[in-house]
C-alpha cells in the first residue's frame, strides 16, 4: 500500500512538474513577446513621430517662402516707387532752381515760357504720394494655440467600445440579411468593422461546440452591412461585430441570432426511377439504370418523405415511417423522383434549373398516394408544369390528364411557389419572376415536390424564402378567381 501511494505521489509530482516546465516556456515566450512587441510599438511610435516632424517641416518651409515671395513683391514695388520719386524730386529741384534765376532776372519776358515749363515738365504733378504697398505683413501671423493644445493631448490610441447590434433594425428577406450596429459614442478613431457570421440550428447564444464556422467579413466602413447570396440550409444564423481603429480591434458584441427559416429538402433517392441517376439535389438520365439492379442502392435506400417543414420549427428535422408501405421505385414511364419533405402548411419556395434540351421534363408537387406507374400531371394525386420537347416543343400546365397550354417563353430556371392553407400553388419564371401558371385548389394532404425528367437533366435549389416580390404577386391577385379552373 505503501509503494502504491508513493507511485501516486510520484505520478503527480512528475505531471506537476511538466505543468510548470511548460509554464515556465510559456513565461520565456511571453518575456521575448513582449521584448518584441514593445520593440514593434516603439517603432511604430517613432515613425508617427517622425512623420508628424515631416508635415510640420513641410508646413514651415511653404509657410517661409510665401512670406519670402510676399516680401520680394512688396519690396520691388515699394523700390520702384522710391526710385520714381528720386527722380522726380531731382527734376523739380532743377526746375526750382531755374525758375529763381528767373525771378532774379529783369528780363520780364522770359515770366510765362517759365511758368509754362514748370507746370508741363514737373514730374512732381504727376506723381502719387501713396505707397503702393503697404509694410503691414501680420495677415501672414500665425496662431498654433489650437493645435499646441492638441499635441499636448495626444495620447496612446485607446481600445475602441464594443458595438451592440440593432435586433430591431436588422432584416431577414430574400435570403439576405441587413445588419446594423451602433457604438455606445462617437468614436472618430474607428477605421473599420469586422462582421463574423455563421449558420446554426439553436437558437439563443452560441455554443461551445457548433457544426458551422465563423465567416468573416473585413474592412466595413459604416455601421451597416448587407450579405447577399445566401442559401438558408439551417433555422437560424448567429451575428457578432466588433470596431477597429488603427491600431487595435475591440471586443465582439453580444452575438444576435436572427431566424432565417426557409424551405429545405433532398431528392429521394430510393423510390425514383430506375433511369433516373440521382444525387442530393441533381437528378441526370441515364439509360441504362434500370437494366442493372443495384442491390446495394436497394439495401440502403431511404425512406419517403415525411418530415415537415411547418413542424421542423418544433421538431428536430427527422424521417418517420415509410409513407409507400410495400411499394417500390416509379417504373415504367413514369421517370419521377419525389422530395424527402412533404408540405402540411405555410408557404414554401424552391426553383429548379433544368436542360432545355431534355425530351421531357416536369416540377410540380405530388401527394403521397402517387401511384408508382402514375406520371406527373395525369393523375389527381400530382400538379406540374410539363415540358415537351419531343418532335414539337410545348410547354403545357398539368393536372388530372387535363392540360393547358401555356403562352410563355421557356425558362431556364422554374420558381414553385405553394402557399398551402389557401390551396395556391405557382409557377414562375425564376429570373424574372413572371408569373406562368397558378393552380388553385384545396389541398387535403400533405404535399411532396416532385420532378420528371426524360433524357436530359436538372438540379434543384433549395434553401430559399418566398421572394419578396412573389408574396406581393399573390397578394395583389388573392382577391382575383383563379384562371385555371378547369385544372384545379
Amino acid at each position: 500500500m505503501g509503494d502504491e501511494s508513493l507511485r501516486k505521489i510520484t505520478h503527480t509530482l512528475a505531471s506537476k512538474n511538466e505543468e510548470i516546465s511548460n509554464f515556465v516556456c510559456t513565461l520565456k515566450q511571453s518575456l521575448d513577446n513582449l521584448e518584441a512587441n514593445s520593440n514593434r510599438v516603439q517603432d511604430d511610435l517613432q515613425s508617427e513621430f517622425t512623420s508628424l516632424h515631416t508635415i510640420l517641416d513641410e508646413m514651415k518651409e511653404n509657410m517661409l517662402t510665401r512670406i519670402k515671395q510676399e516680401r520680394a513683391s512688396r519690396t520691388y514695388e515699394l523700390q520702384s516707387q522710391l526710385s520714381a520719386c528720386s527722380k522726380a524730386l531731382e527734376s523739380s529741384e532743377e526746375l526750382l532752381e531755374l525758375a529763381n534765376q528767373t525771378l532774379c532776372s529783369s528780363e520780364a519776358d522770359g515770366f510765362p515760357q517759365v511758368s509754362s515749363a514748370l507746370v508741363t515738365m514737373a514730374p512732381a504733378f504727376r506723381l502719387s504720394l501713396k505707397a503702393k504697398a503697404s509694410d503691414n505683413m501680420s495677415h501672414l501671423m500665425v496662431d498654433f494655440s489650437q493645435e499646441r493644445e492638441m499635441l499636448h493631448g495626444l495620447k496612446f490610441l485607446p481600445v475602441p467600445a464594443t458595438p451592440e447590434i440593432q435586433v430591431s433594425e436588422c432584416q431577414v428577406c430574400d435570403n439576405t440579411v441587413t445588419v446594423v450596429w451602433a457604438l455606445p459614442e462617437a468614436d472618430t478613431k474607428i477605421d473599420h468593422y469586422i462582421l463574423e457570421h455563421r449558420r446554426t440550428n439553436h437558437e439563443g447564444p452560441p455554443r461551445l461546440r457548433e457544426d458551422y464556422p465563423w465567416m468573416v467579413v473585413e474592412g466595413i466602413k459604416e455601421t451597416e452591412h448587407v450579405i447577399t447570396g445566401l442559401r438558408f440550409d439551417t433555422r437560424y444564423m448567429t451575428f457578432r461585430v466588433k470596431a477597429c481603429n488603427k491600431a487595435v480591434a475591440g471586443d465582439f458584441s453580444e452575438p444576435i441570432t436572427l431566424e432565417t427559416h426557409a424551405f429545405t429538402f433532398k431528392l429521394d433517392s430510393g423510390s425514383s426511377h430506375q433511369n433516373l441517376k440521382v444525387d442530393d439535389l441533381s437528378v441526370e438520365w441515364d439509360s441504362c439504370g434500370g437494366k442493372i439492379q443495384d442491390i446495394r442502392k436497394e439495401k440502403n435506400r431511404t425512406n419517403s418523405p415525411m418530415h415537415s417543414p411547418a413542424r421542423s420549427a418544433l421538431m428536430s428535422p427527422k424521417r418517420a415511417p415509410t409513407a409507400r408501405p410495400g411499394r417500390d421505385r416509379f417504373t415504367a414511364e413514369s421517370y419521377t423522383v419525389l422530395a424527402d419533405t412533404m408540405i402540411d402548411a405555410g408557404q414554401q419556395y424552391w426553383e429548379v434549373r433544368f436542360d432545355k434540351e431534355s425530351k421531357a421534363f416536369a416540377v410540380g408537387v405530388a401527394l403521397r398516394s402517387l401511384g408508382r406507374f402514375d406520371q406527373l400531371g395525369k393523375t389527381s394525386a400530382s400538379w406540374c408544369i410539363h415540358l415537351n420537347n419531343w418532335l414539337q416543343q410545348s410547354l403545357t400546365a398539368k393536372h388530372n390528364n387535363k392540360a393547358r397550354t401555356l403562352d410563355c417563353p421557356i425558362p431556364s430556371i422554374i420558381g414553385t411557389y405553394i402557399n398551402y392553407d389557401e390551396g395556391i400553388l405557382s409557377f414562375y419564371n425564376a429570373k424574372t419572376k413572371q408569373l406562368m401558371h397558378t393552380f388553385k385548389t384545396k389541398f387535403q394532404q400533405p404535399l411532396i415536390p416532385a420532378f420528371m425528367v426524360w433524357n436530359g437533366s436538372f438540379s434543384v435549389v433549395t434553401g430559399l424564402q418566398v421572394p419578396s416580390v412573389v408574396q406581393s404577386g399573390q397578394r395583389k391577385n388573392s382577391g382575383t378567381s383563379s384562371s385555371n379552373a378547369s385544372l384545379t
